[in-house]
């Protein structure tokens, strides 16, 4: 029978730490951003913790194998256990660690031979944390990751023998290149078009945006039938198989079934059709979903400012402070539920120590939602005037050495107002109407990117929703203190400006642009990883 808060003393609190001990895990997704810190915390936190197997998309053991030691041990994520362990710290790692070749598009997860009967004998817990996370993605990779391959991971734990909690990530890595900009999924944007507070539920099969919001005539609404929303993508992938513009079709195909259903794009569309397919699947065993908001660098564990990959606020953050975006379409008075790496992985091991210690007849889904806009609510414009602050006091350089000074961000409210303005500022530089074609189409070039860039960022900057996160709390006050101290995840402890300004954007210049030394920020270590692509053929 589940415990609830009234059985946990507040003197042993949830045991987290016990729990890890000789469990053993089975993690997708294992060398992104966010499995990467929830292995450090575990390995960290409690170092005799089972046999963790890493799922890694390889073509053979040797090659998954080097992708472990490159992207995961070598990371500068583990260095406080490197420290911990000396020279002894690589063994430590490899014993801990194992390298699976799969992938979760496949039956089985493509695991063949005895490793997958090992697996499903010795672990204990199971978290999905693959996805693909291009917002307007194909909708047949889309549909193949994100929807069929949670249903896959699913039917590999019903082989697990001792398998105590199934973990769903609701969430995604980095930044791709959409055109011109560059976008992820952090946001609990499965939720879609939702607005006011939005609760810690899950998805339900048929479960519709698009019949919710409409729900006092719901039955106008379009049905949802998840099966068949799998047959359509793999038949129109056929039937595109030979068509030049097949990529860009089943893309458009992907952003029109989103929308029929009340989601903004088929990434959120085909993660929460996902969590559907868990919930169909799970029978008796206990799930939980981990749904965090925009997913940032770390706050304080291992280290302050830890971050890898471009997410959805750091390329605005980037750009901004190179002085090549000075104005956005947004709400002022909006909020940006932004939530530290750290916290959310605290959060994770909370609740997997609450849920893998009871046996439940009948187990539901439960969702936890770590999110800031309701405790701890970040403000826009407050947000705009830290950066402003940080660039002002330690500006990037230029290719010549020289500061790059930039204004305090513009915030327009509506696209027709942004347009108009970049329009009349072409206007006051004699753009338009000149005769020097490589100059205008220069301009036009430059036009368009800012556009692009604000078309992305649009859904979010007048985003309404606000994620409640009652579950999320209810675990908090079941921990004693000390694990409050070392599993701490209290969104409302967090000083914003302490960790814009110290901690976050001096960890985003330094991880994700190199910056190592102030006199080091010049020419090429000042360009943007993985920066803006765009089709000057379009023009």
């Amino acid at each position: 029978m589940s415990k609830n808060s009234a059985q946990y003393s507040k003197q042993d609190g949830i045991g987290i730490e016990k729990f890890l001990v000789g469990k053993s895990f089975f993690v997708t997704g294992a060398t992104g951003f966010l499995a990467k810190v929830l292995i450090e915390k575990i390995l960290r936190a409690a170092p005799e913790v089972g046999k963790i197997f890493l799922l890694i998309k390889a073509e053979s053991e040797e090659a998954a194998s080097k992708r472990l030691k490159d992207e995961v041990i070598n990371a500068e994520l583990f260095k406080c256990l490197q420290q911990t362990y000396g020279e002894c710290y690589q063994d430590f790692m490899l014993n801990k660690l194992v390298p699976v070749v799969g992938n979760i598009s496949e039956s089985n997860l493509g695991l063949e031979g005895n490793l997958a009967t090992v697996i499903a004998n010795e672990v204990d817990v199971i978290i999905n944390s693959a996805a693909s996370i291009t917002f307007h993605e194909r909708y047949d990779i889309a549909i193949d990751i994100n929807t069929r391959g949670p249903s896959h991971v699913m039917n590999f734990a019903k082989k697990c023998k001792k398998v105590k909690v199934f973990v769903h990530m609701s969430t995604g890595k980095c930044l791709k290149p959409i055109m011109f900009a560059a976008v992820s999924k952090n946001l609990s944007f499965a939720n879609g078009k939702r607005q006011g507070r939005i609760m810690e539920k899950p998805f339900y099969m048929g479960d519709t945006i698009a019949r919710e919001l409409n729900f006092n005539n719901s039955k106008t609404e379009p049905k949802l039938d998840v099966q068949k929303e799998i047959e359509l993508a793999m038949k129109s992938k056929k039937a595109l198989e030979n068509d030049e513009d097949a990529r860009k079709k089943m893309k458009e195909l992907g952003l029109e079934r989103a929308r029929k259903y009340g989601w903004h794009d088929t990434y959120s569309f085909t993660k929460a059709m996902g969590e559907m397919m868990i919930d169909t699947m799970k029978e008796n065993i206990s799930v939980v979903i981990i749904r965090p908001t925009l997913i940032q660098s770390t706050y304080k564990e291992p280290f302050p400012g830890w971050i890898e990959g471009i997410r959805l606020l750091d390329l605005m953050i980037l750009y901004y402070g190179r002085g090549q975006l000075n104005e956005l379409v947004g709400d002022p008075n909006g909020l940006l539920d932004a939530v530290p790496v750290d916290m959310v992985v605290n959060a994770t091991l909370a609740a997997i120590a609450k849920h893998g210690q009871v046996v439940i007849q009948k187990p539901e889904v439960k969702v936890y939602q770590i999110a800031s806009s309701v405790t701890n609510p970040l403000v826009t414009k407050y947000l705009m005037s830290l950066l402003h602050e940080h660039f002002d006091s330690l500006p990037f350089l230029d290719s010549n050495g020289s500061p790059i000074r930039v204004p305090l961000m513009k915030l327009f409210t509506s696209m027709e107002d942004f347009s108009a303005h970049l329009l009349d500022g072409a206007m006051q530089r004699s753009i338009i109407g000149s005769s020097n074609g490589e100059l205008l189409a220069q301009k036009q070039y430059e036009i368009l990117r800012r556009k692009e860039f604000a078309n992305v960022y649009l859904p979010y900057g007048f985003y309404a929703g606000r994620f409640d996160c009652s579950n999320t709390l209810g675990l908090m006050q079941i921990m004693n203190e000390e694990e409050k101290k070392k599993f701490g995840f209290d969104m409302g402890s967090i000083d914003w400006k302490h960790y814009i300004t110290n901690v976050h954007v001096p960890g985003l210049r330094r991880h994700v642009m190199k910056e190592r030394r102030r006199e080091k920020r010049v020419g090429a270590e000042n360009k943007i990883p993985g920066g803006p692509k765009f089709d000057k053929s379009k023009l």
